[in-house]
């Protein structure tokens, strides 16, 4: 069963063929990093624009390169939330018209979930991508982390699945990119402050973990206060002095310092949950996903916490992409009718909890 997968939740235009929900035949992607890099962030009338002048092309070479007609393809999945409510219409709307073109089932898939999948895709053609050597087995645990979300989930099997914590405020990716904000590191703010730790002490500054009341939920935006503070601190200023001028004061030493302060403290807070998930659901594997999965400090930390061999997904499949969409798509197929492109509509937020799986027990 070949799948068209559709993604555009965001900044990234994207498309790929997964077949029988394992086997990578395409992956395109079209970022728009250099196009939000100027303003510092996405901005979300920006991105849509930019998903009208890419969606086509990009389904077009997604095909082309999985060596695929029309006729080869069995469904189309597609991203309708969580995300940019103009940047998920465009794909959206692409997918619904396609569906109905060319008489294809069409599945929504939320975006959020489908990260899970990327550890899923364990073949390729066409592409050289460093895939896992076997899908994961159930149960598993899946820590979900990415700059809108940060989630610990239970897998059972395909579609049942209990969310058992998830962030009180900020993502941790959220957190990575204002502090890269404060360090003065360019956009994107994960990526660089991950860069800009590698030359750091990660010890040099004490931040604080934060307390919360559920078991396995997060919290950063305390952590993220301290930094600040720390930071003002360190220059000799007050809590009153502006986050934005923090830069110009701050040698290229201290942002390394803080930056490698920073991201152990919140990959710790992620792995110390994550931890207490494994010893008390003993699952058969465990897994990362969303786009912080791509930090190499945390998968150092999981690596060396967890007592079993952990198989992480390429970089390429972390961030956003629709070869996870497609891979879902296959398993949601399996399980769920397909809905009627003329009534598919975009949720900009909605749990994973609340989707159409929600129904099938």
């Amino acid at each position: 069963m070949k799948i068209l997968g559709i993604e555009s939740s965001c900044d990234e235009t994207a498309a790929s063929v997964v077949e029988d929900g394992r086997r990578l035949l395409s992956n395109v992607v079209h970022s728009q990093i250099d196009i939000h890099a100027q303003y510092g962030g996405v901005v979300p009338e920006v991105a849509a624009r930019s998903h009208i002048e890419m969606i086509n092309p990009v389904i077009n070479r997604a095909l082309s390169e999985a060596g695929c007609s029309w006729d080869d393809i069995d469904a189309i999945a597609v991203t309708y939330a969580p995300g940019l409510v103009g940047s998920l219409l465009v794909g959206t709307l692409a997918a619904r018209t396609l569906a109905l073109l060319h008489n294809k089932p069409l599945y929504p898939i939320h975006h959020v979930e489908a990260h899970v999948y990327a550890n899923f895709i364990v073949e390729q053609t066409n592409t050289e991508l460093a895939l896992p050597s076997k899908q994961p087995a159930f149960p598993m645990l899946a820590l979900i982390v990415s700059g809108g979300h940060s989630q610990l989930a239970l897998f059972r099997d395909h579609g049942d699945y209990t969310l058992l914590g998830q962030t009180q405020d900020d993502a941790v990716g959220e957190a990575f990119d204002k502090v890269a904000k404060m360090l003065g590191l360019p956009y994107p703010g994960g990526p660089s402050a991950a860069k800009a730790a590698l030359s750091g002490d990660p010890k040099r500054y004490k931040l604080p973990k934060a307390r919360v009341k559920g078991e396995y939920d997060f919290s950063f935006s305390g952590l993220k206060t301290a930094v600040l503070r720390a930071l003002q601190y360190e220059i000799g200023e007050d809590f009153t002095f502006p986050s934005h001028e923090l830069p110009a004061r701050l040698t290229d030493m201290q942002k390394a310092d803080f930056a490698a302060s920073f991201q152990y403290t919140a990959i710790e807070t992620l792995i110390d949950k994550a931890e207490k998930a494994y010893r008390e659901y003993s699952p058969a594997s465990v897994v990362i996903a969303g786009g912080v999965a791509a930090n190499q400090e945390l998968r150092s930390q999981l690596s060396s916490r967890l007592p079993l061999a952990i198989e992480y997904a390429p970089m390429q499949l972390c961030t956003d992409n629709a070869a996870m969409i497609a891979c879902l798509g296959h398993y949601y197929a399996q399980k769920m009718p397909a809905v009627s492109p003329e009534s598919l509509e975009v949720i900009p937020s909605i749990s994973m909890t609340k989707t159409a799986w929600s129904v099938v027990k």
